[in-house]
């Protein structure tokens, strides 16, 4: 049916080719970007957007008048036909061809960048559309805005009321779908752990290709779960599936990364570390903001994975296992062990690392006493309230 289709609108690849171009350290893939950047507005004849990129002083485009003009003149002319069409559809047609007349307008605002008025005529689209699936997928549009405009009030408001509406009895494939939305927003804001079990949910049943590219929500996918998973389900969810399988020989730096982590070749998996921050987290719009954290948590991931195997281990024998000097592993440690992120000591004068791990009954009666604590304190607050 029509009204299923959803369409890739807005063009949710240009502000990341437009992220690209305002980093002058990424200045080795300006020209892909600035081409592909142009050739994405043209396509959508984007005049509204042309304008904000070009005014601003890190768009990276310079300004074309005679472009702009025309691609003005086109929207205007199409904007007027849209009108039209909806003016006859009030006149002489029943709520159904409004309806779809107000989301056609609402639709070709934005697609071409036109933020204001296209949030606007979505919301107005929204209160005249009767069906459940279609008033999902308007309030989805609503979240692409946001994403394309980097609006996160749009976003976050707009994702609640897609809950409420999908609760109310959205179907499968939208249910899906709003996963992934979910589960990008969610690593976006650094919450690794539920977006990765979002992706993870949504791995088999992927139909998000508005909002992402199969390979890219694959990555995205690994990448969060690779930091939040313990090696049982990590084997299981992650390296085994068949959706990851298909896709890894296509990112072959995730596969080194996983693989290299779970197989314990520690040096080589600092290596595919190392790489995957240069061509995946620097040059991502949605990543870059994390590169620092992401890369922290996965290096003390790998030290308490090799660590909790061995009561003691020689700084020596821990250097060469990660492919590192002896020095920048005693920094490093030192630095998490202060933090409280490893539970071991460095013997310098011995060169030994010892592991301090804290006893498991220990800290299942240290669970106890404290949650009984919290407890008793509320009967009393209770008791006080009821006699």
């Amino acid at each position: 049916m029509a009204e299923d289709i959803v369409l890739p609108i807005p063009n949710l690849k240009l502000p990341q080719q437009l992220y690209v171009l305002s980093k002058p350290q990424l200045s080795h893939l300006h020209n892909d970007a600035r081409n592909a950047l142009l050739e994405g507005i043209k396509a959508d004849q984007m005049a509204p957007y042309y304008k904000i990129i070009t005014a601003a002083a890190s768009g990276g485009l310079p300004l074309e008048q005679t472009l702009l003009d025309e691609m003005d003149k086109a929207n205007q002319e199409e904007l007027k036909r849209l009108d039209e069409r909806l003016e006859e559809a009030e006149k002489i047609e029943g709520e159904s061809e409004i309806s779809d007349a107000l989301r056609a307008k609402a639709n070709y605002l934005t697609r071409i960048g036109d933020k204001d008025r296209a949030i606007a005529a979505q919301k107005l689209a929204l209160e005249k559309t009767p069906m459940l699936g279609s008033r999902i997928d308007i309030v989805l549009t609503l979240v692409r805005i946001g994403f394309f405009f980097g609006d996160n009030e749009v976003i976050t408001s707009n994702l609640a009321q897609a809950e409420k509406l999908v609760d109310k009895g959205g179907d499968w494939d939208r249910r899906n779908r709003l996963k992934v939305y979910n589960g990008l927003h969610l690593l976006s804001i650094r919450q690794f752990k539920r977006g990765g079990e979002l992706f993870s949910d949504a791995l088999s049943t992927f139909t998000a290709t508005e909002l992402l590219t199969y390979n890219d929500f694959v990555a995205l996918t690994v990448i969060s779960n690779t930091l939040t998973l313990n090696r049982v389900d990590l084997k299981k969810k992650i390296i085994s599936a068949p959706e990851v399988m298909q896709v890894l020989p296509e990112v072959p730096v995730l596969g080194d990364l996983v693989k290299n982590l779970y197989e314990c070749y520690y040096d080589k998996f600092f290596v595919a570390l190392a790489s995957l921050e240069q061509t995946c987290f620097l040059p991502s719009r949605v990543l870059n903001a994390h590169a620092r954290f992401y890369v922290r948590e996965m290096r003390i991931l790998a030290y308490n994975q090799l660590l909790e195997s061995y009561r003691s281990l020689t700084l020596e024998s821990l250097s060469r296992a990660f492919g590192v000097s002896v020095d920048f592993v005693d920094n490093e440690l030192s630095r998490f062990i202060a933090n409280g992120r490893l539970h071991c000591n460095i013997d310098k004068v011995h060169g030994i690392v010892e592991t301090t791990r804290p006893s498991l009954k220990n800290a299942q009666y240290d669970t106890v006493i404290r949650q009984g604590d919290v407890l008793l304190n509320q009967i009393q607050r209770l008791s006080k309230v009821l006699y």
